[in-house]
């Protein structure tokens, strides 16, 4: 899929669930300096909780993130957790978008919402970034390294996130909580889920000290500034939680491992001509930031696994969603048929650190 096709917004067909006329009232009496008719377009991106974009006549604008339609999987969507964790960061050194309020009134938009600004800048869905030259992708990725730096060495308590996850245990309980997620979600059998189901649990890294984590930490979940490489917002925060922080930054380093085709990666692309550092490199400097000890390889290698495992996780979710006619997107059946070869993917670093 062209990555183009997942920037903008489109048009959204009123479906009923959406009273458009109640919905923009509540906003003007809720939200200081809103006025004006509201008109309701939907971002083309992300495969999770449908998003949109609400234009008032006065120029303000407002984004609205809400549960999908239909029967969830259990604690899948916390549109309330991300509410919560970017209101605990609007003052951080991780620039977040800023969010107002967080609606369980289903008669709005026919499930939980948060509404949050709109931030006016840029966003990469191609980590080659077409366009920028050499020394701007790799001020651009640079920058991108030292948020989540940052966001690693936060110190959650004092955000009032102590109870945002349990710190300890992580790896067991995400492992446990992906192989539960699949199996809800299963709808063909892949061998290598299987597999990975099994292996992870008796090959689980060292557990380092925890952080708050992203969960989805790309670089098409940050806006950049429309000129320099700096981080404006950094957006989508349902998967985040308390845990190691070296498995957050493993997930970010995927974009490397994974070919530009069918997955807007860079493992097939040249990146010295680019300008955009080797995985290597980057990883090193994440590091070097953090002050944590780098992993041998063969901890890279578990970190991958379970990481592309994850992932493979999620494709099935959002295949599950096409099958039972709830998906958020019109990308939504290729992004869950991806699921097969990611588990494979993962697979292959599995069996790489059991050399």
């Amino acid at each position: 899929m062209d990555a183009a096709s997942f920037a903008g917004t489109e048009p959204f067909a009123d479906d009923g669930r959406i009273d458009r006329a109640k919905l923009a009232a509540f906003l003007r009496g809720a939200i200081p300096g809103v006025s004006g008719e509201m008109t309701f377009a939907r971002f083309r991106g992300g495969q999770s909780n449908p998003t949109f974009l609400l234009s008032f006549a006065n120029g303000r604008r407002l984004v609205l993130r809400k549960k999908p339609d239909g029967v969830l999987l259990p604690s899948a969507h916390a549109v309330d957790r991300e509410f919560r964790v970017i209101r605990a960061l609007q003052d951080s050194p991780v620039p977040v978008a800023k969010a107002y309020f967080l609606s369980e009134d289903d008669s709005l938009v026919g499930a939980m919402f948060y509404v949050m600004d709109f931030v006016d800048g840029r966003s990469f869905w191609d980590p080659s970034l077409p366009g920028q030259s050499p020394a701007e992708r790799g001020a651009i990725f640079a920058e991108a390294g030292r948020v989540i730096a940052a966001l690693h060495g936060l110190d959650y308590a004092g955000l009032g996130l102590a109870d945002f996850g349990k710190p300890s245990g992580y790896f067991a309980r995400q492992v446990a909580r992906w192989s539960q997620q699949y199996r809800a979600s299963e709808t063909e059998t892949i061998a290598a889920m299987d597999r990975l189901i099994e292996w992870l649990p008796a090959n689980l890294p060292i557990e380092q000290a925890p952080a708050l984590l992203h969960g989805d930490f790309r670089l098409d979940n940050m806006i950049f500034d429309p000129t320099e490489p700096r981080v404006l917002a950094l957006l989508d925060w349902e998967l985040s939680t308390l845990g190691d922080p070296i498995a957050d930054f493993a997930y970010h380093t995927l974009t490397w491992h994974l070919p530009a085709k069918p997955f807007r990666g860079l493992a097939d692309r040249d990146l010295a001509a680019l300008g955009i550092p080797a995985e290597p490199a980057y990883r090193r400097a994440y590091f070097a930031a953090s002050g944590r000890p780098l992993p041998d390889e063969r901890s890279w290698n578990v970190y991958l696994a379970y990481s592309l495992f994850r992932v493979a996780a999620i494709r099935q979710g959002i295949m599950k969603r096409v099958v039972d006619g709830t998906a958020a997107s019109a990308h939504a059946r290729e992004a869950g048929a991806l699921a097969r070869p990611v588990a494979e993917l993962a697979l292959a670093f599995a069996e790489r650190a059991d050399i």
